[in-house]
C-alpha cells in the first residue's frame, strides 16, 4: 500500500466514492449491526418480530440457489471498482507512452492486491497448503487487473461483446459440459464443474475445505461483473447526455437488467457460490440502480451531506477492508462494551442488544478513522 496527500482528483464522482464507501461500511461492520438489529426485534414477537426474521434473511447468504440482498454487496464492490477503472485511466489509454505506464501501473497494482490478500488469509502466519491462493482481496485483484488491461484497448462496443461472450459461454460450459465422475451437466452443490475444478486444480486452502466461492473458474463471469461498471464509468464520463437523464437511463437500465437476469435465473439459476450469468446480470441490475439514485441524488441534486461518511469510507475503502481484516474494530470495541456489559444488555433489553452495541461501536470507530484520513488528506492507495 502507498499513502498519498493532498486535494482529490477533479475528476472524481462523489455517488462513486459513497457507493464504494456505503459497500465496504457493509462489508466491515453493517451485517453484523443487521443481524444484531434483527435478532433483537424478533423478541418483540408480532410485526416486529416478523420485520428482525426479514432482515436477518436478508442479511444472510442463500444457501445455495437464489438471491438475498447479502448477495449484493461484494459484486457492488467489484462493479465500483470497474468504474474507478475508467476515472483512473482514461487519458493514458489515449497514447502509447501513456499505456506502458499504465500496464505498469495496473500490473503493480493487481500484484499487490493479490499478495495483500494471501497474507489476508494467513499467508504470513501457516504454512502451505493452509494458505488460501484466492479470495475477497484476490478476486478483486484479479478483476482489476483483467478489466482494466481490457479498457485500454477497447471501446464499449467491444467490451460489450467481451461480457456477452464470457456470460453465454460460461452459461454454454455449465450446461453442455458434463461433470467427471458423474457424467451430466449440473448446478447442484458440490457436484457441479466449477466445484470439480476447485477441488482437483486449486491448490492450498479451500474455503470449505474442498471448494471455494472465489475458485477458479467462478472468477471469469466475475470479471464481467467489473467490465459492467467499466460500462457505467464510460456512460458518466459521457457530456453529451444531461446529468439528470444520465441518472435515469442507469436505473432504468439496471432494472431491465436486473429482469433479465431474473428471467434467465429460470433456466440458469442464480447462485452466488459460482458466480453463474444470472447473478452477474442481477447483480448488475441492482448496482446500476443504486448508482442512479446516488448519482441523481448526490452529483445532481447536490445533496451529499447525508452520504459523508460514506465518501470518508470509500476514499480508503479497501485499507480499512485490510485493517479490519487483520485487527478488526469489533473486537476492539468488545474490549469496551463486550462481556459482561454485553450480557447486562442482552438481559436488561432485548437479546442481541449487546452485539448490536459493539457493532455499533465497530462502525463508529471506522468512520471515525476514515474522517480522520480523509480530512488529512491522506489517501492510502493498493
Amino acid at each position: 500500500m502507498r499513502s498519498t496527500r493532498g486535494h482529490e482528483k477533479p475528476n472524481r464522482v462523489a455517488s462513486v466514492d459513497a457507493l464504494r464507501g456505503f459497500s465496504i461500511l457493509l462489508l466491515i461492520g453493517g451485517e453484523g449491526v443487521a443481524l444484531a438489529l434483527g435478532e433483537m426485534l424478533k423478541s418483540g414477537g408480532g410485526v416486529l418480530s416478523a420485520i428482525g426474521g426479514f432482515i436477518n434473511y436478508q442479511f444472510e447468504h442463500a444457501p445455495w440457489e437464489g438471491f438475498r440482498f447479502w448477495d449484493l454487496v461484494f459484486p457492488l464492490f467489484i462493479f465500483v471498482t470497474g468504474i474507478a477503472v475508467v476515472f483512473s485511466l482514461s487519458k493514458p489509454r489515449t497514447s502509447d507512452a501513456g499505456r506502458g505506464a499504465a500496464y505498469r501501473r495496473i500490473v503493480s497494482r493487481a500484484a499487490l492486491l493479490f499478495l495483500l490478500g494471501i497474507l489476508f488469509y494467513g499467508g504470513a502466519s501457516e504454512r502451505w497448503p493452509e494458505i488460501r491462493l484466492l479470495g475477497v482481496l484476490q478476486r478483486i485483484a484479479l478483476c482489476y487487473l483483467f478489466a482494466a488491461l481490457l479498457f485500454l484497448h477497447l471501446g464499449w462496443r467491444g467490451l460489450t461483446v467481451v461480457i456477452v461472450v464470457i456470460l453465454i459461454g460460461y452459461w454454454a460450459v455449465l450446461v453442455y459440459v458434463p461433470v467427471p465422475g458423474l457424467g451430466v451437466a449440473t448446478y447442484q452443490n458440490d457436484v457441479n464443474l466449477v466445484n470439480w475444478i476447485d477441488r482437483n486444480f486449486l491448490p492450498g486452502k479451500k474455503f470449505d475445505g474442498l471448494t471455494d466461492p472465489e475458485g477458479l473458474l467462478s472468477t471469469v463471469p466475475a470479471i464481467t461483473t467489473c467490465l459492467l461498471g467499466v460500462l457505467a464509468g464510460i456512460f458518466l464520463q459521457n457530456e453529451s447526455v444531461p446529468p439528470q437523464r444520465k441518472a435515469w437511463m442507469l436505473m432504468i437500465a439496471g432494472v431491465a437488467m436486473a429482469a433479465a437476469g431474473y428471467l434467465w435465473g429460470l433456466q440458469f439459476p442464480i447462485i452466488k457460490a459460482i458466480w453463474t450469468s444470472s447473478f452477474v446480470l442481477v447483480t448488475g441490475g441492482y448496482s446500476l440502480i443504486l448508482l442512479g439514485v446516488f448519482y441523481l441524488v448526490m452529483d445532481v441534486r447536490g445533496w451529499q451531506a447525508w452520504a459523508i461518511a460514506f465518501k470518508w469510507v470509500g476514499a480508503n475503502a479497501l485499507a480499512l477492508y485490510f485493517l479490519n481484516g487483520v485487527a478488526g474494530f469489533q473486537p476492539f470495541t468488545e474490549r469496551i462494551a463486550g462481556g459482561s456489559v454485553s450480557e447486562f444488555l442482552d438481559r436488561t433489553v432485548a437479546p442481541g442488544a449487546g452485539s448490536f452495541v459493539t457493532h455499533v461501536l465497530a462502525l463508529i470507530v471506522a468512520i471515525a478513522l476514515a474522517a480522520y484520513l480523509y480530512r488529512r488528506r491522506i489517501f492510502i492507495r493498493v
